[in-house]
């Protein structure tokens, strides 16, 4: 067995790295997060709403499994890395099953003769109590927890703690929390670490990766994972390893806080952070500084992530090639649609004009026409609508083909998001030894009211402009919440925020975006980041495992407004 490392408290800020964003992520970032540098802890973020959906269907198939088996695949190899540089792991991939995790972890470390104590947190999973709270009948149910039992299992000596599902932040909450000794009423400065873990909770996105303008970074061919460095006050600076690849810039950083939020305050279960506060600044070379930052009490509910099984799903995409494209288009369809032994309950056809006028390939040449079907019946949208598709080929329009063949159906799930009172979930901190201690709700809580918009400055003077795509001078990250979208769009410089908070009105970007036309859409103003941001209630219909578009998840939702064309001010253009 390896001697336990020397734990005394550095002073100054705790090193907080990230090595996961997602169940997928690249594998390697734990070992080269490990020896890249200094760490006091090293976190994962594996979790996301589709992510629920697969683990449950991994349950249903075998009640020891549920959580993220990559996350033991990475420890096999850096165990004793992290032992020997003293460096403690906190990672939310126990999922549906945070104690099989634990003890596969303790397992895994005898194989290896390393000594680690693993803790773990539970108390998320509502599923056997569903039904009396009012949540109906899903797969999975799980409420999202906030970071005191994290910060019980550290502060009780463990050396990895694993959790189900808390919220994203939460797992570089906790280690702040545990190494600063804060109370839970310190709400700016857990709101300060909030706002840090929201940057690094998605690993590479705050380093360059998904960045508008990722054009102008020297090196994005392996961009490093992002670290913070938190204070005792809550502030923070978030950089990376020396020599990796990427950039940490207060334009990544800001696209990252604009990743998935709301209006000017984002409810956590241990704070609410006013994300109107935060003030960004350079510290140096892939160094940014975040300050300022304020908090307030937690609301007095817990979002619960409600996974179903919505039925079964098959699609098919014809390519459709030269001349009379919306014609070929209206054959097929009627073809089709009149060949089906039974309408499946949901038919949804799209046309991507995917072609040019006298184009020099055939497939510049080519328009993608989409038929996606939805039924609770398997056979409906299975073989024979396969089938149905696949008679089609020499009986249809000129130039049949399709993308690949369709095959059988395959089940589709539907998220929806519930709240339930706190007092309502069970948050346990479970330790090595097998004592448990139950973490208290928070004595004080709010409601997050929406912020009043403050006064926007003055536009600017009238003068000339050119018309030209919107991403010439804006920056904007978008991705799915539910289902609803949102999409953040910030400017660099004052200038350009007055034009941009005067032009980009709901309005407009219903214009630009026409499939927002007929969609709820919620414009916030965040003066600091020079950014507003919209959230687009139903374009993602019933979540990301519904596939109500081509891009579920709207990653490429604010690409697509940065290419859309408006009037520009001549005197932002220099």
């Amino acid at each position: 067995m390896t001697s336990a490392p020397d734990r005394t408290p550095a002073s100054g800020p705790v090193r907080i790295g990230n090595c996961s964003g997602f169940y997928g992520d690249r594998m390697s970032a734990m070992r080269e997060m490990l020896t890249g540098g200094d760490l006091d802890y090293l976190t994962g973020d594996y979790l996301a709403e589709l992510t629920m959906l697969i683990l449950g269907r991994d349950r249903m198939k075998n009640p020891d499994r549920g959580y993220a088996k990559t996350f033991l695949r990475q420890l096999e190899e850096c165990l004793g890395e992290a032992r020997d540089r003293g460096v403690r792991i906190v990672a939310n991939a126990g999922g549906l099953n945070p104690a099989g995790l634990a003890a596969a972890v303790r397992t895994l470390a005898d194989t290896l003769g390393i000594a680690v104590t693993v803790a773990h947190v539970e108390g998320d999973d509502l599923l056997p109590r569903a039904d009396a709270l009012g949540l109906g009948s899903p797969l999975t149910a799980n409420a999202y927890l906030g970071a005191w039992g994290i910060v019980d299992c550290l502060q009780s000596g463990a050396d990895i703690v694993v959790t189900g599902r808390v919220t994203d932040a939460s797992v570089i909450v906790g280690p702040a929390a545990a190494h600063f000794g804060w109370e839970p009423t310190d709400y700016d400065r857990i709101a300060g670490a909030v706002a840090a873990g929201h940057v690094i909770e998605c690993g590479t996105q705050a380093t360059g990766g998904n960045f508008s303008f990722f054009t102008e970074l020297a090196d994005l061919t392996h961009p490093g994972f992002p670290i913070a460095e938190i204070d005792a006050d809550g502030s923070s600076t978030i950089t990376k390893h020396s020599g990796t690849g990427g950039a940490v810039t207060v334009d990544t950083v800001t696209a990252q806080l604009l990743y998935e939020i709301g209006g000017a305050r984002y409810a956590n279960p241990d704070a609410t952070l006013r994300v109107d506060s935060i003030t960004l600044s350079g510290d140096g070379p892939d160094r940014v500084r975040l300050s300022g930052v304020t908090g307030e009490a937690p609301p007095p509910s817990l979002k619960v992530s409600l996974n179903s099984l919505g039925g079964f799903r098959n699609e098919v995409t014809f390519v459709l090639t030269g001349l009379d494209i919306e014609a070929k288009a209206a054959l097929v369809r009627s073809q089709l649609e009149n060949s089906l032994a039974a309408t499946p309950a949901e038919l949804d056809w799209t046309l991507a004009r995917t072609d040019h006028p006298d184009a020099d390939t055939e497939q510049t040449a080519s328009a993608l026409l989409r038929c996606v079907v939805r039924d609770p019946d398997p056979n409906t949208v299975g073989r024979q609508f396969s089938s149905a598709a696949v008679e089609l080929a020499l009986a249809s329009y000129p130039g049949f083909t399709s993308t690949a063949p369709p095959g059988d159906s395959q089940v589709y799930g539907v998220f929806t998001a519930a709240y339930v009172p706190a007092e309502e979930v069970p948050h346990v901190a479970v330790h090595a030894d097998g004592s448990r201690t139950d973490i208290p709700i928070a004595v004080d809580t709010a409601d997050p009211a929406e912020v009043p918009a403050p006064a926007p400055p003055p536009p600017p003077a009238e003068g000339p402009t050119r018309r030209l795509p919107l991403g010439t001078i804006a920056g904007a990250r978008s991705g799915d919440k539910g289902g609803s979208a949102n999409v953040g769009v910030w400017v660099r410089t004052p200038e350009a925020y007055a034009w941009l908070v005067h032009t980009l009105t709901v309005d407009l970007l219903r214009e630009l975006l026409p499939e927002a036309k007929n969609l709820p859409v919620t414009r916030h103003v965040l003066p600091n980041l020079r950014a507003v941001n919209f959230v687009i209630d139903g374009i993602l219909g019933k979540g990301v495992a519904y596939q109500a578009r081509f891009d579920p998840q709207a990653k490429g939702l604010g690409e697509w407004l940065r290419s859309r064309h408006v009037d520009i001010p001549e005197e932002l253009l220099s």
